[in-house]
C-alpha cells in the first residue's frame, strides 16, 4: 500500500506587492484506495496545494514536506514526481499545438514506465479507453486540447489518468464548467480507474455535485490555507444538506420577491435565509456553505444559469462557461 504524506506545508507566490503565504500549514495523509475531497471557498490554498505537489514553477514552497512512500517528493523535478505516481489533472489543460493525442499519450506511458507499451495491447487499451468516456476516435488524431472544448478537454484528463495508471490522483475541480451528462461520464471515468487500480484520490472542488457521483472516504475543508474542519463522508453530507436549506431559503425569498415585485418584501432576506448565514458564519468553513449556495442560486444550479445547456456539439460543457466560467481557479 502506497501513502501520500503532505506535513506542515507552507506555500507562497510571488505578487506585485511581493511573496504571498497561500498555504499556512497544511497536514494530510491519504493511502492507496481512498478518496479524500479537498473543498472551500476561492483563496483557500486548494489548487495552490495541487500545483505546489505537482512541481509548478510559480508556487514556492517555503517549508513542509510531501512524502511518496520513501520518496520526497518536493525535492523532485516535475517529471520525476510523475514517474514517482502522481498524477495532475488540471482545472485548465493546456493546448499543444503539434503534438497528437495518441502520440503525446503514448511517449507519456513509455517515459512513465521506461519502456514503450507493445503497439497492438497499447492501441486496444486507448480505443476502449476512449469509448468508455464517450470520445470521438478521431480525436487520438488531434492535437492535445487544440480546439477542445472544456467537457472534452476535462474528459481527456481522465483518459490520460485511464492510461497512466498513477498510484495517486490529484482532481483539481475537474467538474467546474460540466453540466450533468458529462459530470457523470467524467465520475464514471474516475471510478473506473480507482476501482481498477486502487490509487489514491485527491478530489478537489468547490461543490458538492460531484460527490453524488464520486464518493468520498474522507473530506476536508480549507480555509485561508489551512484546514479548518475534516471527517468522513458524513461531513459532505453535512455540507450538503446546509448548502440545499440555503437555497431553498433563497428561492422562498425569489418567489416572494415575484409576487410583490412593487413592494417591499424583497427588501430584506427571510429570517430563515438570515439565520442560515448565521449558522455558516459561525462555523468552519461556514462561509464556503454560503459562497457555495450563492455560486449554485446565481447559476440556477445546473439548469437556466447564464451558463447553462450545452454546447453546440454536445459534449457536455455548458455554453459561455468554456474553462472559465466559474471565475477562476479556486487557487
Amino acid at each position: 500500500m502506497s501513502t501520500l504524506r503532505i506535513k506542515d506545508l507552507h506555500v507562497s507566490v510571488e505578487t506585485a506587492e511581493g511573496p504571498k503565504e497561500i498555504l499556512k500549514g497544511v497536514n494530510l495523509t491519504i493511502n492507496s484506495g481512498e478518496i479524500h475531497a479537498i473543498m472551500g471557498p476561492n483563496g483557500s490554498g486548494k489548487s495552490t496545494m495541487a500545483y505546489a505537489l505537482a512541481g509548478h514553477p510559480d508556487y514556492e514552497i517555503t517549508s513542509g514536506e510531501a512524502w511518496l512512500d520513501d520518496q520526497l517528493i518536493t525535492e523532485m523535478s516535475v517529471d520525476e514526481r510523475a514517474k514517482a505516481g502522481l498524477f495532475l489533472a488540471m482545472q485548465y489543460p493546456v493546448e499543444v499545438a503539434g503534438v497528437s493525442v495518441s502520440n503525446f499519450l503514448r511517449t507519456a506511458k513509455t517515459a512513465i514506465d521506461g519502456q514503450a507499451p507493445a503497439l497492438r495491447t497499447w492501441v486496444k487499451e486507448m480505443k476502449s479507453s476512449m469509448e468508455n468516456l464517450r470520445m470521438d476516435p478521431d480525436f487520438a488524431e488531434r492535437d492535445v486540447n487544440v480546439g477542445f472544448s472544456g467537457g472534452e478537454k476535462k474528459r481527456l484528463e481522465i483518459l490520460q489518468m485511464e492510461l497512466l495508471k498513477p498510484s495517486f490522483a490529484v482532481l483539481d475541480e475537474t467538474d467546474s464548467g460540466l453540466d450533468v451528462d458529462a459530470l457523470r461520464i467524467v465520475s464514471e471515468g474516475v471510478n473506473r480507474v480507482h476501482d481498477e487500480t486502487g490509487c489514491g484520490v485527491m478530489l478537489i472542488t468547490h461543490y458538492t455535485r460531484i460527490l453524488r457521483y464520486i464518493k468520498p472516504s474522507h473530506v476536508h475543508v480549507f480555509v485561508d490555507g489551512r484546514v479548518a474542519a475534516q471527517g468522513g463522508p458524513e461531513l459532505a453530507d453535512e455540507l450538503e444538506e446546509a448548502v440545499e436549506g440555503l437555497l431553498d431559503a433563497f428561492e422562498a425569498e425569489v418567489a416572494q420577491v415575484d409576487e410583490d415585485p412593487e413592494g417591499d418584501a424583497g427588501a430584506h432576506p427571510p429570517d430563515e435565509a438570515e439565520a442560515g448565514r448565521n449558522r455558516a458564519d459561525a462555523e468552519p468553513g461556514g462561509a464556503f456553505l454560503v459562497e457555495e449556495a450563492d455560486d449554485e442560486a446565481d447559476e440556477g444550479g445546473l439548469e437556466g444559469s447564464p451558463c447553462g445547456g450545452e454546447s453546440a456539439d454536445g459534449d457536455g460543457q455548458q455554453d459561455g462557461r468554456g474553462e472559465g466560467c466559474d471565475g477562476g481557479s479556486g487557487a
